[in-house]
């Protein structure tokens, strides 16, 4: 480890991996290429110093950090699009306002809850994973991670409920905010 041959090539096998997880991060796109960018800048800054195996853990505790820095902002920002979406297929307003209901329950998740949500549900990482990247014990994130999926049930009490309906499906709460959790990440970034 060390060349630039090194850091390319860990770009080129890594990078899908890690916008995913800035997409996560971030509010939109645009400052989830941001976020990746700086993150990656500074790892490539620092690449001789980072030890063999640990550049993906360097990088993904620079997004979590870069991600919490532009939370704690003050939010004054305005999404310009160019043309509107096409709306085509059946009615699923209920299906859309529930993810809705869920984007807007995560964004009310403090930094570090929603982080640890995100690196549990969509990065799939153990608690000693998720522990290193946030710099807190196994412990911890696991009782972030419970408080975390409880107010989300709390806010969005609708995840519980087939699309349209108000009937409870048989799926375990806990299955249900997990793969709403990936669905809503996982459209975000198309």
């Amino acid at each position: 480890m060390g060349t630039e041959e090194d850091f390319t090539a860990f770009v080129r096998a890594r990078g899908a991996a890690l916008f995913r997880m800035a997409l996560a991060l971030a509010d939109d796109r645009q400052h989830a290429e941001d976020l990746l960018q700086t993150a990656l800048a500074r790892a490539f800054l620092r690449w001789r110093h980072i030890g063999e195996g640990h550049a993906e853990a360097y990088v993904r505790k620079t997004l979590y950090r870069q991600g919490v820095n532009h939370w704690r902002r003050p939010r004054r920002r305005e999404v310009v699009v160019d043309t509107l979406p096409e709306t085509a297929g059946g009615d699923e307003t209920a299906a859309v306002d529930l993810r809705l209901a869920l984007a807007a329950a995560l964004r009310r998740l403090g930094p570090k809850q929603r982080t640890v949500v995100m690196l549990r549900h969509l990065e799939d990482l153990s608690d000693d994973e998720i522990a290193e990247i946030v710099g807190c014990s196994p412990g911890t994130v696991r009782s972030q991670l419970a408080r975390a999926r409880a107010r989300l049930r709390e806010l969005c009490s609708e995840v519980g409920h087939e699309p349209g309906t108000g009937v409870a499906r048989a799926v375990p709460a806990r299955d249900r905010a997990a793969a709403m959790v990936q669905s809503v990440w996982r459209d975000r970034a198309r």
